[in-house]
């Protein structure tokens, strides 16, 4: 076996960091160097992520003395990746940011998004957006990758069968409907992570105007698409429902190709459209830790309106899966490396 590639994660006290160091800690060809969190310098890992116990006896560093190596993740709050990326780009010859920061291609739709004005926007265009199922052919050349929003991702994966077939009506407009769990909200408590105010709930706390609309624009090209975002009571998971319009005269045969074919050679993307039993739809519970995304549709024939589905663990393809995903083909591992759990049924 090769020697192993060098990885250090900046920002690893909080949920997406956890994940990175979970699933780095048991990958065949990365050992993790070095971890950092300024609130916690000098704990040891597992006491953030009790999971890690006996896995690890790494402790918690500062971001003030990283040591150079050969991959860094940057796990940091949105804005903060971006003030000090020059020196980052320093200490490591390869980046993956999981943060908002290099998303988007365009500084005003950072700016529009996220209300912020970005600090570094000469190095925007440096970044492939990191959805190794858009972006595969440009990561093994690319020295940096972005992040990827978790509602985006379960967004871009419901329709880019449908976009890439050409079967939705150009002409009517697009509503994504997404159900999350309560780790979209990070590791931070605020009040609405409050138990009594989160337990049970079912909260739109998004109508309109979620800053991942951008990603799903950009990525696939769709400026008539809008999302709306529901918490419910659940930990990990996010379920897209898209609702779209289908071009006259397309048939369930042509879904099915269009599917088929857009899961065929990709390692983490399965069908799931079944007549009878509990799962005929994707469903994110049984995604709790693994890196696949759930894709499926229903044709209403009558009014030709199709609910094209995605289900994915937020934190694992919304997140710190796709990271790792994208790593692997940067460095040209294999593409599943790290990241073969399959999930747990029951959970």
């Amino acid at each position: 076996m090769s020697e192993k590639r060098k990885a250090g994660i900046v920002g690893a006290s909080g949920y997406t960091g956890g994940e990175l160091l979970r699933l780095l800690l048991g990958h065949p060809q990365v050992e993790v160097i070095q971890a950092t969190s300024e609130r916690h310098v000098g704990e040891y890992v597992y006491s953030m992520h009790p999971n890690l116990r006996k896995r690890t006896a790494m402790q918690f560093v500062s971001r003030q003395v990283l040591q150079p190596c050969d991959v860094l993740f940057l796990a940091l709050p949105h804005g903060e990746a971006q003030k000090e990326i020059g020196r980052y780009a320093e200490l490591a010859g390869k980046i993956v940011d999981l943060s908002a920061d290099f998303r988007l291609k365009d500084p005003a739709l950072y700016k529009k998004w996220y209300k912020l004005d970005h600090q570094a926007p000469e190095w925007i265009g440096k970044f492939v957006y990191g959805l190794p199922e858009f972006h595969r052919g440009e990561m093994p050349t690319a020295k940096y990758i972005s992040g990827v929003g978790c509602n985006a991702t379960a967004a871009n994966l419901a329709l880019a069968p449908l976009v890439r077939g050409g079967l939705i009506d150009p002409a009517r407009p697009i509503i994504v409907d997404v159900k999350v769990g309560s780790s979209e909200g990070g590791a931070s408590p605020n009040a609405g992570s409050h138990h009594p105010e989160r337990s049970s709930v079912i909260r739109t706390y998004a109508p309109s105007g979620h800053r991942h609309t951008a990603e799903v624009i950009q990525e696939l090209n769709l400026p008539d698409v809008h999302l709306t975002i529901t918490s419910v009571d659940l930990v990990r998971g996010a379920l897209a429902a898209a609702h779209c319009f289908a071009k006259p005269g397309v048939t369930e045969k042509d879904l099915w190709r269009a599917f088929r074919g857009f899961a065929k050679e990709e390692p983490f993307i399965r069908i799931v459209k079944e007549k009878t039993g509990v799962h005929r739809v994707p469903d994110p519970k049984i995604l709790a830790g693994s890196n696949y995304v759930d894709v499926g549709f229903e044709l209403d024939p009558d009014t030709g309106r199709i609910v094209a589905m995605a289900a994915i663990d937020n934190l694992m393809k919304g997140a710190s899966g796709s990271a790792v995903q994208a790593m692997n083909v940067m460095f040209g591992f294999e593409e599943t490396a790290g990241l073969e759990f399959s999930g747990l049924h029951p959970i």
